[in-house]
């Protein structure tokens, strides 16, 4: 068991966005992620954690292009 403090993922107060991608630049930014974690070694912890990190930026630019998207 361990006794450390977890450090989430994503704090919406540390992680606010300054710049918003345009849709173009947010999905191939997401293709490419996708593309780069696809080899990830699943028993790779290190792998692994880089992949979470990699693939929660590019969703959340994602969902930040279509959100900024939608309300034009």
């Amino acid at each position: 068991m361990t006794t450390a403090i977890p450090d989430p993922l994503h704090d919406p107060q540390r992680d606010a966005r300054r710049w918003v991608p345009s849709l173009d630049i947010a999905l191939q930014s997401a293709r490419a992620t996708l593309a780069d974690t696809a080899p990830a070694d699943i028993h790779d912890h290190t792998d692994m954690v880089k992949a979470a990190a990699g693939l929660d930026y590019a969703l959340r630019s994602l969902v930040a292009a279509l959100d900024a998207e939608a309300s034009r």
